[in-house]
Formats: C-alpha cells, structure tokens, sequence
C-alpha cells in the first residue's frame, strides 16, 4: 500500500512541476492529490506502527469489495477507473481476493506511472471454477513489459502461488493488457 501511494505522489509531483507555470489549475489539483494521498499514508503507517506497539488487531485484508476505492484512489491521481464485474460475485476464499486485489492495484500503480493515459478499464469475471481480472488502457507508455521494477514478476507470483497464471503485455493497437486467472476451489459441503 505504501508503495503504491508513494507511486502515486511521485507522479503527482512531476506532473505538478511540469504544468505550475502553464497550468496553475492543474498543478494545485496534482498538489492536492499529493497532500490526500500523502495524508492517508500516514495514517496508515501510524496505525500500523500503533499495531505494533500493543496486542495485535488486524482489520480485514483488502478485497474485491475495495476495487471502488482503489479506482477512486487512481482517480485522484489523474486516471479514471472503470469498474466492471461480470459473473455472479460470490465469497471467496481470502488469499484469492487479496491476491486478485494485489494483482489490480498492482496493475493500476503501472498505468498511473507509466501508460500515459487518463484512464483504464478492471474487469472482474467470476466464473464456475475461477476469477479472472483484467486490466486495460490504451495509453502510450512502455508496452514492452521490460520495466526495471518487480511489479509484473510480482503479480506472475502472486498468481503462480495460487495455481493460477498471469500474462501482461502490449494490445495490439496500442495500450497495455493484464490478465490472471486464478482457480477457485469447490466449496467444502458441509458435514452433518
């Protein structure tokens, strides 16, 4: 989570800086962006340093349910987020929707930093005996999947851990596509 805000601050700040003489709008825009998001990281570390200091309460693990605030989060940062869900949600298991959530976040940190574009789609499939997401945009950054960081390994591992797989790469026409796909085990029948 840290990452991703810090990601979202640095891109805040460029952009900021290059637009403060042209566009003063704009440039307070990306600094309020910057102070929110900064603001909200904090908080978190504080919580978590709190945490640490007396017996452990742990909030819920992020999930598909927080898809909205992550879009919105991207949102703020210059990149509007559609959210598409396809399929009947239904609970799933909490190591599938952290990772799934992980996965997009992921995903959405690469478009906002590096796609150069205003905006990108997540879709969520629930389907029989899996959940797949996918995240698209059609912006103008690298395509290559040759970033220096471990963004994209990450994700491939997250899926791998859980006997899914992962493909990131160049759309053609331009743009940039994720996908996993990760299996959903059979619920258990419950036993009389």
């Amino acid at each position: 989570m840290v990452a991703h805000s810090v990601g979202i601050i640095a891109f805040q700040a460029g952009m900021g800086g290059r637009v403060i003489d042209t566009r003063p709008t704009e440039a307070r825009r990306a600094l309020g962006a910057i102070e929110a998001t900064s603001r909200e990281t904090l908080s978190g570390l504080r919580r978590m340093l709190g945490t640490l200091r007396r017996p452990v309460v742990l909030e819920p693990a992020p999930g598909l349910a927080d898809l909205d605030r992550l879009a919105a989060t991207a949102g703020a940062a210059g990149v509007r987020v559609e959210v598409r869900r396809l399929g009947e949600p239904r609970p799933l298991p909490g190591d599938i929707e952290l990772s799934a959530f992980r996965i997009v976040q992921e995903a959405l940190t690469n478009v906002v930093r590096h796609a150069r574009t205003d905006r990108c789609r997540v879709t969520v499939g629930f389907g029989e005996a899996d959940l797949s997401v996918e995240i698209t945009d059609k912006g103008r950054g690298p395509g290559d999947g040759r970033a220096a960081g471990y963004g994209i390994v990450g994700m491939r591992e997250r899926a791998a851990l859980l006997g899914g797989e992962l493909t990131a790469g160049a759309r053609p026409g331009g743009g940039y596509r994720v996908t996993a796909t990760l299996p959903v085990p059979a619920p258990v029948a419950a036993v009389r």
